[in-house]
């Protein structure tokens, strides 16, 4: 257990940590902490020596080799910090895992003034896909032979790396044992035919938007906008109060490989917040520094791909 030795012990109260060993290369791994640590959020002046404490703390129940340990942090701030010493002496990763900055919808608010916050045109979109009969559906594991091929649809038409199916069965195994959490599946179709679906987790008072597919075909009928309303109002419904769309980029630029993706999550009238991205705490530095510079390479490549 981490000494917390100095912290306000309300804030500093630890929840359970999840680490994730992953290979480098043979005989060479890292740990990543998703979302970690979750606790209370800490004054600005705590969060780097937080950090740090833990990963030295955590230490000895890793393996010899493992090089470094990657921590995502929860807190968010509402205006972009993009201050390079966040952290320090933890280093900025060379490539975040989860998305750094993401949208919020206020579901506390009544569904008229959850749809009065959206644009215009995104409210006219969800009105167009009932009117033209497209119907959302919300079902577990069951329909996940039918996502997963519109997955793999969606992964050749944008260029985008997805899991095996096998992952996602897991997923749902997992969350369907939850008491906390539950995972749900949205499906969109148009004359008995699958066009879209989504994946949702809600936890607590919080729902997150995972994952999503679509048909090549019927692009038209608006389908994507649906699903994220049923969504919402099913989170709602069981007492979420946030609804997180999970990963916009961090502007408005025209120019970013993920320009569409910015403009599609913004318009359901949700506020930006941005996360502090990930953040490394190096056990054996010189092969750190050999996995920062291929891991850099690496995310040039992807982005020049997804610009094609």
């Amino acid at each position: 257990m981490v000494d917390w030795t100095g912290f306000d012990a309300e804030q500093a109260r630890l929840l359970a940590i999840l680490t994730l060993f992953r290979h480098i290369s043979p005989g060479f791994s890292f740990v990543y902490v998703p979302w970690g640590p979750e606790s209370a959020h800490f004054k600005d002046g705590q969060k780097s020596p937080a950090l740090t404490e833990l990963a030295q703390k955590l230490r000895p129940f890793f393996p010899g080799n493992t090089v470094f340990i990657r921590f995502d942090p929860p807190w968010f701030v509402e205006e972009k910090n993009e201050a390079p010493d966040l952290f320090l002496p933890l280093k900025r990763a060379g490539a975040d895992i989860q998305p750094p900055s993401t949208v919020l919808v206020d579901l506390s608010l009544p569904e008229n003034e959850i749809l009065a916050n959206m644009k215009p045109k995104w409210r006219y979109n969800i009105g167009l896909a009932e009117k033209r009969g497209v119907n959302v559906s919300c079902t577990g594991a069951d329909g996940l032979e039918v996502f997963y091929g519109l997955l793999k649809e969606t992964a050749a038409r944008d260029g985008i790396a997805i899991h095996s199916i096998d992952y996602y069965k897991t997923l749902f195994e997992i969350y369907g044992a939850e008491n906390d959490a539950r995972l749900s599946l949205y499906t969109a179709a148009f004359k008995g035919e699958a066009i879209a679906a989504i994946v949702v987790l809600c936890r607590g008072e919080q729902a997150t938007y995972l994952y999503g597919a679509s048909s090549n075909q019927n692009r038209n009928l608006m389908a994507a906008y649906a699903l994220q309303w049923k969504a919402m109002q099913d989170a709602k419904a069981q007492g979420c109060l946030l609804y997180d769309l999970f990963g916009i980029p961090p502007n408005d630029d025209p120019g970013h490989p993920m320009a569409g993706l910015y403009r599609f999550k913004t318009g359901f009238g949700g506020r930006i917040v941005h996360r502090p991205g990930s953040w490394d705490y190096p056990y054996r530095p010189f092969f750190y520094s050999l996995f920062c510079a291929v891991e850099l390479a690496r995310k040039k490549i992807r982005d020049l791909k997804k610009k094609r």
